[in-house]
């Protein structure tokens, strides 16, 4: 199935009846988050290189104008109006990594109207589920305080594409690894493994399971402790390891049950066998509320595997965002629904120091000592810039993350930063609303 076709149908009866009226001026609409889900004090910005992809790639074909008339029930004459149409409009974008804040655009796409209408739904899509992992990853990262973190979270994610999406977010803001061979093959990520409990539960004893899987696996070994009796299997796990004489590199992995109290039994039961260069590994429904209270704990765990709530941002799973056209051929234009409104005209946010930002328009000069978040990536259809690198994207993040007030950076009762808006920005919204009142008789 072509990505043309994966929209709502109103994307394509507004764009048809565009073509019909030959409305294709140019129309700038901007993509931003109202407000930030409950517990957030920040946004990752995620997304943006799979939309360029996606725009670049954009062309409606013989075969999605048939489906598109079979949604309609329209004969595909009646369609063909859109046969041919490509993306090759300009993209202005904050880009990955970059914390956002409330009511800033993380994209703004300037295309002929009906083009910039049809993108609507992907770029959507795309860019609120990346920016709410990687905001949710993001969160476990701080709440790790340095320790490292693995992405488990392919068996549960929302399908495999979501789980692609979740390795690549982790890699992202900082994660380790993933447990994800494909993405780690794809995305230049460490791959990270372990073993299951239905592995143990095949052999006669956990020490036979052991001994079998270290055969198999000459290097550094993981093994799971917790099938039948944690501290028997940590007791026994460190036997083994001491007779093959395996230690730095290896692990157990403990994946239930109160896992500061079992880690640090487990810890003095690995010391007491000489092996201090053995690594704790705990998994098991973790996300940052976890980690962060495993952590204040000073539980002696060394790596955290996170895998379903993270992958899902189960406590924050969507976002408040909108894609709302804010300028057709030349004319600011807004929206004035009640709890809803917009501002008019293409827009800046304007970054100082310790993530002071000011949201205002694209083409006013900017306050001193600021710099643009968002930066032109795509012009004529065509990407401005060569694709982005992971590595790029999260040193932009830790950047970030660096300036982030402690306030918002909080696990439990964050408070995020509230952005300013610019004069100029303040006055042309209250000419333009003042405008649409006095030509459609709202506000009276």
């Amino acid at each position: 199935m072509s990505q043309v076709t994966t929209t709502d149908l109103y994307e394509v009866t507004m764009a048809l009846s565009y073509l019909k009226e030959d409305m294709r001026a140019p129309a700038t609409f901007s993509l931003f988050v109202r407000d930030l889900p409950p517990g957030r004090g920040f946004l990752v910005s995620a997304g943006l290189e799979p939309a360029l992809d996606y725009l670049s790639r954009y062309r409606v074909g013989g075969t999605d104008v048939q489906e598109f008339a079979e949604a309609l029930g329209r004969p595909a004459a009646d369609l063909e109006p859109l046969r041919g149409l490509s993306f090759d409009g300009q993209v202005r974008a904050v880009p990955e990594g970059r914390l956002v804040f409330a009511g800033e655009p993380l994209l703004e796409v300037t295309a002929p109207l009906p083009q910039a209408q049809l993108v609507e739904t992907y770029l959507l899509c795309l860019l609120c589920h990346q920016t709410t992992v990687a905001t949710k990853a993001a969160r476990c990262v701080i709440a790790a305080g340095g320790r490292p973190l693995v992405d488990f979270s392919l068996r549960r994610n929302h399908g495999p594409g979501a789980g692609m999406q979740a390795a690549r977010l982790g890699a992202l803001v900082g994660f380790a690894g993933t447990s994800n061979v494909a993405a780690a093959t794809r995305y230049g990520i460490p791959a990270s493994g372990t073993m299951a409990h239905s592995y143990i539960e095949t052999f006669p004893s956990e020490e036979d399971a052991f001994r079998a899987f270290a055969r198999a696996h000459p290097g550094p070994v993981t093994f799971l402790v917790d099938t039948y009796d944690t501290e028997h299997g940590v007791a026994t796990a460190a036997r083994v390891l001491v007779d093959l004489q395996r230690g730095p590199g290896c692990a157990v992995r403990l994946d239930s049950g109160d896992l500061s109290a079992l880690a640090h039994r487990a810890r003095a039961t690995l010391d007491a066998a000489g092996l201090r260069d053995v690594r704790i590994t705990a998994s098991g429904g973790l996300d940052e509320y976890a980690v962060a209270m495993l952590v204040r704990n000073g539980a002696p765990i060394d790596v955290f595997a996170v895998g379903t709530k993270v992958g899902t941002a189960a406590d924050a799973p969507y976002l408040d965002a909108a894609y709302k056209l804010v300028e057709y051929d030349g004319r600011p234009v807004m929206k004035l629904s009640s709890a809803k409104v917009t501002a008019p005209a293409s827009k800046q946010v304007f970054r100082g120091p310790g993530l002071r930002d000011v949201i205002g328009l694209a083409n006013e000069a900017p306050p001193e000592g600021t710099e643009p978040l968002l930066q032109t990536v795509m012009r004529g259809g065509l990407r401005s810039e060569p694709p982005d690198t992971l590595g790029a994207a999260r040193a932009r993040f830790e950047a970030d993350l660096a300036q982030l007030p402690e306030s918002a950076r909080r696990i439990e009762d964050p408070v995020a930063p509230v952005s300013a808006v610019s004069t100029p920005l303040s006055v042309l919204t209250t000419v333009v609303r003042h405008r649409i009142e006095a030509r459609t008789g709202a506000g009276r």
